[in-house]
């Protein structure tokens, strides 16, 4: 059975990658193993061996979903002298509002409210890793003597809260130039507060 403590085969890889892509497209909600396993050419039974159960498979999804969050947020931080917080959240708001990312971001939203209401679910701590990724990152784009204050805190906090509402809303309306103005006004905002 794929574990973390294991190499993945080349087959668990394999499926695991198919099974990525259904979600994407049809999302956890009503996620079932016959049908999945049917759509990606595999078996229920197959899913089961390398994957525990159903939450094994949500989990290493949930994982899969992640890595793809990690990469973008590394490219993000390749250049991150000199530090630019609304820099930071110009880019990332364009890599959020650009329309091949929704799939992922719409299971990322999924993934992020089921574990808020199933804690206990497979989806246990994606929400607070989430946040502790994003905040991480926008602390890299925050002056060093600067990044551990009180305020530097509140500020990425609020750069944070105002890019996941207005991904939420992009996500639920589709209305991105209104969203896009209001994180435009956001960056604008940092732009001209001291430090």
């Amino acid at each position: 059975m794929g574990t973390a403590a294991t190499t993945p085969s080349a087959r668990e890889t394999e499926l695991l990658e198919a099974a990525y892509r259904y979600v994407l497209q049809h999302g956890l909600a009503d996620l079932s193993l016959r049908p999945l396993a049917t759509a990606i050419g595999s078996s229920p039974r197959v899913l089961m061996f390398l994957f525990g159960n159903k939450d094994g498979l949500v989990r290493a999804l949930l994982a899969r979903a992640r890595a793809d969050e990690l990469t973008f947020l590394d490219a993000l931080t390749d250049h991150p002298t000199p530090p630019d917080l609304a820099a930071a959240v110009d880019q990332v708001w364009r890599w959020l509002s650009a329309p091949e990312h929704h799939p992922l971001l719409r299971l990322w939203t999924e993934a992020y409210a089921r574990s808020l209401v199933d804690p206990d679910g497979p989806w246990t701590g994606f929400a607070r890793t989430t946040v502790d990724d994003w905040l991480d990152l926008l602390a890299r784009f925050q002056p060093p003597a600067h990044r551990d204050t009180p305020t530097a805190r509140t500020t990425r906090t609020l750069a944070l809260a105002v890019l996941r509402g207005a991904l939420l809303d992009l996500l639920a309306t589709g209305d991105e130039p209104r969203a896009t103005a209001a994180v435009q006004h956001h960056i604008t905002t940092l732009r001209s507060t001291p430090g």
